[in-house]
């Protein structure tokens, strides 16, 4: 575990809290204080750092990968970041697109032509990790003369039953 900041700063906030709420309990300082250093870890591990992770976006970031790319589709949204960053995709063929890629899962749609282009490759990047999050991840690839002119990420909500 790295010790951070951060992590010792809400260590020191969980302590606080569960001083305050086993002092309550009795007037002994000494027990309160050593209840309190056993139960801060257990507080923090068991209650703080899950409910943090449920409420917060936080994700991991990944580097580029075909093979996990095809493999791993719920977890794509990992390397969007770094494709979005680097403008990596920019310029290539469809055919270096696919190759790394795969087949579109579908076609953008053409406002001018009134239906869906084959200039406008499609991927689902999958949910970020949240509570309470329904929006997906899509990649939107947008082709001008067989090479890639521009990319989009948006969000698309999904409905669960």
């Amino acid at each position: 575990m790295v010790i951070t900041f951060g992590l010792v700063l809400s260590f020191i906030i969980v302590f606080i809290l569960a001083w305050l709420f086993i002092k309550t309990i009795g007037n002994n300082k000494w027990i309160s204080l050593l209840v309190s250093i056993v139960a801060t870890p257990l507080l923090y591990f068991w209650v703080f750092y899950p409910m943090l992770n449920i409420f917060s976006s936080y994700h991991h970031q990944k580097h580029f990968n075909a093979e996990n790319w095809a493999e791993f589709p719920e977890l794509r949204f990992e390397m969007m970041d770094q494709l979005n960053n680097n403008n990596q995709l920019i310029g290539k063929t469809k055919q270096e697109i696919e190759a790394d890629f795969g087949k579109p899962e579908w076609f953008g749609w053409d406002e001018v032509i009134k239906a869906n282009s084959k200039e406008q490759w499609n991927y689902n990047l999958g949910f970020k990790p949240g509570a309470f999050n329904n929006q997906q991840e899509c990649l939107e690839v947008q082709f001008k003369n067989d090479t890639v002119a521009k990319i989009k990420t948006y969000k698309m909500e999904k409905d669960f039953e």
